[in-house]
């Protein structure tokens, strides 16, 4: 009976990773600001990111490619993305003080390009 049961779970873990790896754009997410979030709190949490949290803020900058829209949701979400993408494999997860959220559809706009890293 328990060997039975091991061989079902292992089946479905393997089912699992197989049909994970696919298709690559099946489990894509990336995180961006959530709309509903005022820029006062989402100010804060884009300074967060930028600064101790490690985010690489580069693009968002005057002359950069994800420079605009030039709005703090705009660039909250850039920066949220980035160090989420970065850490995630590392344990880090989309919240931000929840001015933030998960999406799977991808934010990238014009040659703003907003990275996407596979999960490990």
């Amino acid at each position: 009976m328990q060997s039975a049961l091991m061989r079902i779970v292992l089946a479905l873990l393997f089912f699992a990773l197989i049909l994970r790896r696919y298709d690559g754009q099946m489990f894509e997410e990336w995180c961006i600001a959530d709309e509903q979030t005022p820029d006062d709190e989402l100010q804060r949490a884009l300074d967060w990111a930028c600064g101790k949290g490690g985010a690489d803020c580069k693009k968002i900058q005057p002359h950069q490619p994800c420079f605009f829209p030039n709005t703090v949701k705009d660039h909250a979400s850039y920066a949220f993305n980035n160090y989420y993408q970065k850490f995630k494999n590392k344990g880090a997860t989309c919240y931000f003080n929840a001015a933030a959220m998960a999406t799977d559809l991808d934010p990238s706009h014009g040659s703003c390009k907003f990275e996407f890293t596979p999960d490990v």
